[in-house]
């Protein structure tokens, strides 16, 4: 049977996995809620399984998923194992490690939908490993994302292209930059994007777990760094803020001129908006883009794990991955492998639209994949322990 038979076949069956009726189930699905394109990406997604499967999907909004794996740990430990207010999770990293360590996941269900075949798992180890850790079948990738600047060109011509330079800029441009603090997810993400960029020459440290001479050893330079850049941010680093869609507001007023996103296509979609002025354009740091898979869990104590693989299945469909990749939707890369898939459905992921403030194709030139999923934490703990008696 040739490859593209093959693709054909596993479409069919998809097909007919999804097309098999469901009992009129309500699923929460506890995913951030800190994008408007995330959001209205989810909305057309519960329009989709409501049509297809009689599943009502509701979107619970989350600033902190460690919010949702707070409450299905404190349902375990109350005896609730089969009827879980969480039914499916977007996680990664830190997040997917405590649930799994608890065993808060269903398990073994990934390999069973048909769709997750298109991911090519066996070829692509990225599909079966979250921030070093094997997913071992307890959730299913979703979609990639890496780290990207923006500025805004009508001030800035040339913005920095590394760390240092960064520094430099912020010298130069005191109160211009800033970053949340590492509580929320895309401060943490800087953190560890300056800690890979100050140990590129000897990165293996941050891939094995974490322990007191390889987190002194690693981190020494990045406090020297911080110290350097926290006096000449944003407020004089006095006051920093707490979610990463406040980022975005200060380059709306003007008060930055730099910033960062995990969610590229987040940018153009706030520039029509008109929540960002049309000046502003996206890039990426030479040195390298820390980058991540990011997954859909199921909770233990979900008491419909069937409906719940049935969204996960359409997740990962070649039509909802398209979508989810479009520019003017969301524009989050597809974990499918397209190779994989008939020319048809091929062209569903070849996009004719363009902005100007989107990040050019082929920006990113080196990807950085996330540290060992323990140097999260223990990263976390020590800012605040350094810097957070001012917060």
């Amino acid at each position: 049977m040739t490859r593209s038979k093959v693709a054909g076949w596993l479409l069919i069956v998809a097909g007919m996995l999804g097309g098999m009726p469901a009992t009129a189930v309500t699923l929460q699905f506890h995913a951030w809620g800190g994008s408007a394109q995330v959001n209205d990406y989810l909305q057309w997604v519960a329009g989709q399984v409501e049509a297809r499967h009689g599943i009502t999907l509701k979107h619970v909004k989350l600033a902190d998923t460690s919010d949702a794996v707070a409450r299905v740990l404190a349902e375990k430990a109350a005896g609730n194992h089969d009827q879980g207010a969480v039914d499916l999770i977007w996680i990664n990293g830190e997040n997917f490690a405590a649930m799994q360590r608890n065993n808060l996941l269903l398990k073994n269900w990934v390999s069973d939908l048909p769709n997750f075949k298109l991911t090519n798992p066996a070829q692509n180890p990225a599909m079966t490993t979250d921030f070093g850790l094997p997913t071992r079948g307890q959730e299913a990738p979703w979609g990639k994302a890496a780290l990207v600047f923006y500025y805004n060109q009508r001030y800035l011509s040339a913005p920095p292209q590394n760390v240092q330079a960064l520094l430099s800029f912020a010298h130069t441009n005191p109160g211009r930059f800033t970053y949340p603090l590492p509580n929320d997810y895309l401060g943490i993400s800087f953190l560890k994007y300056v800690l890979l960029a100050l140990n590129a020459d000897n990165p293996d440290l941050l891939y094995a777990p974490v322990n007191a001479d390889s987190f002194a050893q690693v981190t020494r330079p990045l406090w020297a760094y911080l110290d350097k850049l926290h006096p000449v941010m944003w407020r004089q680093g006095d006051y920093m803020v707490r979610q990463a869609s406040h980022l975005q507001q200060l380059m709306g007023s003007g008060e930055l001129l730099l910033a960062f996103s995990f969610t590229a296509a987040e940018i153009p979609g706030a520039v029509t908006r008109y929540d960002l002025p049309e000046t502003v354009r996206t890039y990426a740091m030479q040195e390298g883009s820390l980058a991540n898979v990011h997954f859909v869990g199921i909770s233990y104590n979900t008491a419909h794990p069937d409906a719940a693989r049935q969204v996960v299945n359409f997740l990962l469909s070649p039509e909802a991955q398209a979508r989810k990749q479009q520019l003017a939707v969301w524009g989050d890369e597809t974990v499918l492998d397209l190779s994989l898939l008939p020319k048809a459905a091929r062209q569903r992921f070849v996009s004719q639209s363009s902005h100007p403030a989107a990040l050019p194709a082929g920006a990113i030139n080196r990807l950085l994949p996330e540290p060992h999923s323990s140097w999260t934490d223990a990263l976390r703990e020590a800012w605040f322990e350094r810097y957070g008696a001012r917060w």
